[in-house]
């Protein structure tokens, strides 16, 4: 059974080692993420957020809840328009056990590139809310959270709705 990673444990600051091989073992871990993220009603979850530190995560379109599964995704391109959204993390939760969100800027679209679960390369340009999940998603497999682009006091605020946790 995986279990969620929260906020100050150190395997979410961990940067992630490529997957090598899709294994029956990996893909069964994908499909427990994948249950993980809809009863959490999240639409993306990385390996470092169930302690696990390799290359892939799985992610859901919230509009047509079609779920990717993505293996050593990598980010080729970032458009240099950017766009402002609302971010959680289901590793970020505040004292009622809910994500804390902020507003953070990104690109607007991106072009990614990664593994699906039968070993296929695919490429894809995302853009708005798909666009940000593969971001967030993906940073996570370098150890960054989605609070490292807010400016320090903003950061500081957040933290302390996380902190009341503990």
């Amino acid at each position: 059974m995986l279990q969620m990673k929260l906020c100050g444990d150190l395997v979410l600051r961990e940067k992630c080692t490529p997957v090598s091989d899709v294994t029956p073992e990996l893909l069964k871990t994908m499909d427990e993420m994948v249950k993980m993220m809809t009863k959490q009603n999240g639409v993306g979850l990385a390996a470092p957020q169930v302690g696990i530190t390799q290359r892939f995560l799985v992610m859901m379109n919230p509009d047509t809840e079609e779920v990717y599964r993505m293996i050593n995704p990598v980010i080729l391109s970032k458009s240099d328009e950017t766009s402002v959204m609302e971010e959680g993390c289901l590793s970020v939760l505040g004292a009622d056990d809910l994500p804390v969100y902020a507003n953070v800027k990104r690109p607007s679209t991106v072009v990614i590139e990664w593994t699906n679960e039968h070993g296929e390369k695919l490429t894809a340009e995302m853009s708005g809310v798909m666009a940000r999940i593969a971001q967030h998603e993906t940073d996570h497999l370098d150890g960054i959270l989605f609070m490292d682009y807010l400016s320090g006091v903003k950061r500081e605020m957040l933290m302390r709705k996380v902190n009341r946790r503990h």
